[in-house]
């Protein structure tokens, strides 16, 4: 499928200095990766409303700038270590649960000044407050929706 003239035409600008790519060579099925995370990571908390106006973009912003050290500072994610084939059974070894705050930390790669900078935001986060920012930036989110798109439908599920 060939990308629409308009998406080349925008990503070729000068202007906006964007390099069109479809996924990595090779690796055809990088999308459902990204689509999972949307689903894990966005999805959970805006559910499936379209949003246009600009207060609902002032709002996303606002839910993805929470979300952001939510997740990244207190969520913690397993990560694959490895994977052993015995016969036809895959078995999967994976790393201790850790926040991605946690990966950076034990990167030895990664600058003590930057190491430095996101210990020092991390002790000005409270997750109970997190949370609930969360929770009143999505009500008001999909509130807004409703007035713009009135239905039958129910908030979405954000367990």
């Amino acid at each position: 499928m060939a990308p629409n003239s308009s998406t080349t035409k925008y990503c070729a600008t000068l202007k906006e200095h964007l390099t069109f790519t479809r996924t990595r060579p090779g690796r055809k099925n990088d999308n459902a990766h990204v689509e999972q995370k949307n689903w894990s990571v966005v999805r959970r908390f805006v559910g499936d409303v379209r949003c246009e106006t600009p207060l609902q973009l002032a709002l996303l912003n606002q839910l993805y700038e929470v979300l952001h050290d939510y997740i990244n500072f207190f969520l913690p994610t397993v990560k694959l270590k490895e994977k052993r084939r015995t016969g036809s059974k895959v078995t999967r070894v994976y790393e201790r649960p850790a926040t991605p705050y946690q990966r950076v930390l034990a990167d030895l790669h990664i600058p003590a000044k930057v190491k430095t900078r996101l210990h020092r935001h991390s002790q000005q986060l409270d997750v109970v407050a997190l949370r609930q920012q969360l929770d009143v930036l999505s009500r008001q989110l999909w509130a807004s929706v409703q007035t713009v798109y009135p239905s039958n439908g129910t908030e979405p599920d954000r367990t």
